[in-house]
């Protein structure tokens, strides 16, 4: 009986050591949080408006997931994300540059200076528009503390 519960001894610690090792080598996880509420990051510049996104068609960066209407739109997302990915990674741009992190609409929107901008709702594009150099520049300053933060 000593050698059956010598034996399940080592068989239970030599499982545990193949699992820990397995899960150390697992890659990390992708994005989980869905950016612009699912809306097509590149069709604001192609179309002109936000369009829906589809989940048959992804990319991850900085954390984010973007959802695309088509797979040519996610080549050109995948090609340039830096171009085409929205500023603070899709949180209100007014909001960041008050130093709170609040998720927004994909319907309030600018691109200036050839970066999209979006707002909690439509009453942000006009505050932005009339200050949009120090609004971004506030709002990049925050946006290192913010970034990390739920």
């Amino acid at each position: 009986m000593g050698e059956l519960t010598r034996r399940s001894f080592v068989a239970a610690a030599l499982a545990a050591s193949c699992c820990g090792s397995a899960k150390a080598q697992n890659p990390p996880l992708a994005a989980t949080r869905v950016a612009l509420k699912g809306y097509d990051p590149v069709s604001y510049f192609t179309d002109g408006r936000p369009e829906k996104g589809s989940s048959e068609f992804t990319f991850a960066f900085d954390d984010t997931t973007y959802w695309f209407k088509s797979a040519e739109h996610r080549s050109l997302f995948a090609a340039d994300p830096e171009h085409y990915a929205p500023q603070f990674d899709g949180y209100c741009a007014v909001q960041v540059s008050r130093g709170h992190k609040v998720e927004a609409d994909p319907e309030a929107w600018t691109i200036t200076n050839g970066k999209l901008y979006v707002f909690a709702g439509k009453p942000g594009v006009p505050i932005f528009q009339e200050q949009p150099v120090a609004i971004a520049e506030k709002a990049k300053e925050n946006w290192s503390k913010l970034r990390a933060t739920q």
